[in-house]
C-alpha cells in the first residue's frame, strides 16, 4: 500500500498540479481578453465537479474552486450549447431573453453579440496564453542555468547500424544535416526522429577534412525512461562531446527572451512535421502521448530531479528548474493541439468565425451539430489512440505478445 501511494505521489500529484496549472493560465487568457472587451462572464472554475470554495467578484463572475483539479474552464454569460457559437435563430432568441431580463443594450455584454474580430481575439487567447507561458518558462531557465552547447561528437558507431554504413567514425564532428548547420547532438537528434526511412546527409568534420555521408534512419524498439517503450528513428551513433566541445554563456533577459521563442518555434515545427508524417503514413505516432504518458513523463522528470544530488536545497532547486522546463513543453502541446480546427477546440471555434466573416451569418445549427459530433468523434479518437500508445509503452500488454 506505502508503494502505491508513493508511485500516486511521483506520477499522479506532478502530473495534476501541471495540467490544472497550464490549463488555468489557458482559461485565463480567454478570461482577461474577455474582460477586457467588456464581456459578461458567469465563472471561472478551476478544476471541476463539487465546488470546494467559491466567491463572486464586483462583476458578477464567480470565481470557484473544486475538488477534482484536471484544469478548469471559463463560462460565459449566455453559452446555449457545448459549441458555443449559436446560429441565427439560437442568437435571435437569445437577444430577446436577454432584452427581456435585463433592458435595451445589455445584450452587448455577451460574448455572442460581440464584434467577430474580438470573439476571434478571445477564442485565440487560449493558445497564445499558452505560447506566452512557455516563453516567460523558458526565459527563466535561460536566465537562471544559462545556454550550454554540447558539439554533435560521435563517441561510438554501433557495428552494422546505418551510421557504420555510411561510414561514420568515432571523433567525427557533425557539422551540419541535410545542408543545414548544426551546433549541438540535439539538433541531429532531431533530425534523425523526424526522418524515419528517408535518406539523411551529414557534414562531418574528420580531423580538419570534411566529409560527406550519407545514412537512412530505421525505427527500432527502445525503452526511455520518460517515454517507456517506443518506436524511434535512430541511425546508430554515440554523441558524446569530448571537453573541448563543450560551450556555455550566460543569457540577459532579453537574450533569454529570444531564445524561449526560437525553441517554441522549434518545438511547433516538429510537432507540425511529425503530424504530418503520421498523416502521410511515414509515422506511426508511437510518440503522441496521452495523460497516461504525461503522467510518466511527470514522474520520470521528478525521479530524474530528486536523484540528481541527495543535498536537500540542490533537490528543490533542480526540481523546480525541471518542473519549469517540463511545463513549459506540455504548455506548448496544449496550445498546438487547441488550435487544431476541430469544433469542440477553440480552432473550431476560430473555422466558424472565418465562415461566419465571410458569409455575414453564423454557421447553420445542423452544420455545427454535425461539425461538433464529428468533432467529438476525431478528439475521443485521438485520446484513445493517445492512451493506447501510453500502455503499449507502459508495456501492459506484454502477455498479449505480438502486441508489445
Amino acid at each position: 500500500m506505502t508503494g502505491f501511494f508513493g508511485q500516486a505521489l511521483l506520477y499522479i500529484v506532478p502530473f495534476l498540479l501541471v495540467l490544472t496549472f497550464i490549463v488555468t493560465i489557458h482559461e485565463l487568457g480567454h478570461f482577461l481578453v474577455a474582460r477586457a472587451f467588456g464581456v459578461k462572464v458567469d465563472r471561472f472554475s478551476i478544476g471541476f465537479g463539487k465546488t470546494i470554495v467559491a466567491r463572486t467578484d464586483k462583476h458578477g463572475t464567480e470565481w470557484r474552486l473544486a475538488w477534482l483539479p484536471l484544469g478548469g474552464y471559463v463560462k460565459f454569460s449566455g453559452d446555449l450549447d457545448a459549441s458555443s457559437v449559436p446560429d441565427q435563430a439560437g442568437l435571435a432568441e437569445l437577444r430577446q431573453r436577454v432584452i427581456a431580463e435585463n433592458g435595451p443594450g445589455a445584450e452587448r455584454d455577451y460574448f455572442h453579440f460581440k464584434p467577430i474580430w474580438q470573439r476571434a481575439l478571445i477564442v485565440a487567447a487560449g493558445p497564445a496564453a499558452n505560447f506566452l507561458l512557455a516563453m516567460v518558462l523558458f526565459t527563466v531557465l535561460f536566465s537562471v542555468v544559462g545556454e550550454q552547447i554540447a558539439a554533435p561528437r560521435v563517441a561510438a558507431v554501433v557495428p552494422g547500424s546505418p551510421a557504420a554504413v555510411a561510414g561514420f567514425q568515432p571523433r567525427d564532428l557533425i557539422t551540419a544535416v541535410n545542408g543545414r548547420p548544426v551546433e549541438e547532438g540535439l539538433q541531429v537528434t532531431r533530425t534523425v526522429i523526424m526522418s524515419a526511412g528517408d535518406p539523411v546527409r551529414f557534414t562531418v568534420n574528420r580531423g580538419g577534412q570534411i566529409v560527406t555521408l550519407v545514412a537512412t534512419p530505421e525505427r527500432l524498439l527502445v525503452e526511455d525512461e520518460l517515454a517507456g517503450r517506443v518506436r524511434i528513428a535512430r541511425i546508430g551513433l554515440d554523441m558524446q562531446p569530448l571537453p573541448e566541445d563543450f560551450r556555455f554563456r550566460r543569457l540577459n533577459p532579453v537574450e533569454a527572451a529570444g531564445k524561449g521563442v526560437e525553441t517554441i518555434g522549434t518545438t511547433v515545427g516538429t510537432t507540425a512535421t511529425y503530424l504530418g508524417r503520421i498523416f502521410s503514413g511515414k509515422e506511426s505516432g508511437d510518440l503522441l502521448n496521452g495523460p497516461l504518458g504525461i503522467a510518466k513523463a511527470a514522474g520520470g522528470v521528478t525521479r530524474q530531479a530528486v536523484a540528481a544530488n541527495p543535498d536537500p536545497g540542490y533537490m528543490a532547486a533542480n526540481l523546480a528548474l525541471t518542473f519549469l522546463q517540463f511545463a513549459a513543453i506540455v504548455s506548448i502541446g496544449i496550445g498546438i493541439v487547441n488550435l487544431l480546427p476541430i469544433p469542440v477546440l477553440d480552432g473550431g471555434h476560430l473555422l466558424f468565425y472565418a465562415y461566419e466573416a465571410v458569409a455575414r451569418r453564423p454557421v447553420p445549427a445542423r452544420v455545427q451539430e454535425v461539425g461538433y459530433r464529428v468533432g467529438l468523434a476525431l478528439l475521443a479518437g485521438l485520446m484513445l489512440f493517445a492512451t493506447w500508445n501510453d500502455l503499449q509503452k507502459l508495456s501492459l500488454f506484454k502477455f498479449l505478445g505480438g502486441f508489445a
